[in-house]
């Protein structure tokens, strides 16, 4: 069984990207470093602000394009519901009990 992450990053004017990784360290890291080339370096999305664990690869893609699918209004709030002042969550990683790890809510579809 493997891990999968759903995630938010955003930069300090709150332009969001949502992607999927198994390796959400090395993931964050490379946004971070700017290696990865299109949205989030144009942007500069590098804060992780929302992140989510899953165990299946279907689970975690069909969130990934159920966020994707929302619009602004109710992503900002998922955001602020778990990271009010939209900290980085980046120093988290180092402890996997802060993960979100929610199952899906009738108030998520």
């Amino acid at each position: 069984m493997h891990d999968y992450y759903v995630y938010i990053i955003a930069n300090d004017s709150k332009v969001i990207y949502i992607g999927v990784t198994n390796d959400l360290e090395r993931r964050i890291s490379e946004h971070k470093s700017k290696l990865v080339p299109g949205f989030t370096k144009t942007h500069i999305c590098d804060r992780l602000v929302y992140y989510q664990h899953f165990r299946d690869i279907r689970w975690a893609i069909a969130r990934e394009k159920q966020l994707k699918g929302w619009r602004r209004e109710k992503k900002i709030t998922l955001i602020e519901l778990n990271n009010k002042t939209w900290k980085d969550l980046t120093s988290d990683l180092i402890h996997p009990s802060a993960c979100q790890n929610k199952s899906q809510t009738q108030d998520d579809r």
